[in-house]
């Protein structure tokens, strides 16, 4: 049994989603890992991960679109709007969605569906530089 950590750094630019897929698979490849386990974990309250449809840019627009009607930026809702308006919006969208991917490695590929990718979810409508915590356990 062996353990392989990276820390990957991204730097947004405002609301969107960030396929990290390449990053992440790459990591995998490169680790030797027959089987294991890979954790991910994003270090923030303020944006997520998230696995989803990695063909279509719709779906991302649509699920943008739809978290922003959900968690409206209307500071007259919220007492927690110390860094503005999308503060906490932010931090409401990450409750709604992931902060932690557990996922399986087989034969050194993430086992992963073939239309899916992992993204990162900015909350944020500033640039941020988000850090995500790699965690994988396995033999190799």
């Amino acid at each position: 049994m062996i353990q392989k950590f990276l820390e990957i750094k991204i730097e947004t630019n405002g609301q969107n989603l960030i396929n990290i897929s390449q990053e992440i698979e790459k990591f995998v490849e490169n680790s030797g890992i027959k089987c294991g386990i890979l954790n991910l974990s994003i270090l923030h309250t303020s944006a997520s991960l998230i696995i989803q449809e990695n063909v279509s840019k719709d779906v991302l627009i649509d699920l943008e679109n739809f978290f922003n009607k959900l968690v409206p930026m209307n500071e007259n809702l919220y007492s927690h709007i110390l860094e503005g308006k999308d503060d906490m919006p932010a931090h409401i969208k990450t409750a709604l969605t992931n902060t932690n991917l557990t996922l399986s490695i087989i034969d050194n590929n993430l086992k992963i569906g073939i239309w899916q990718g992992i993204y990162l979810f900015e909350h944020r409508i500033e640039k941020h530089l988000r850090s995500i915590f790699c965690h994988m356990i396995g033999e190799i």
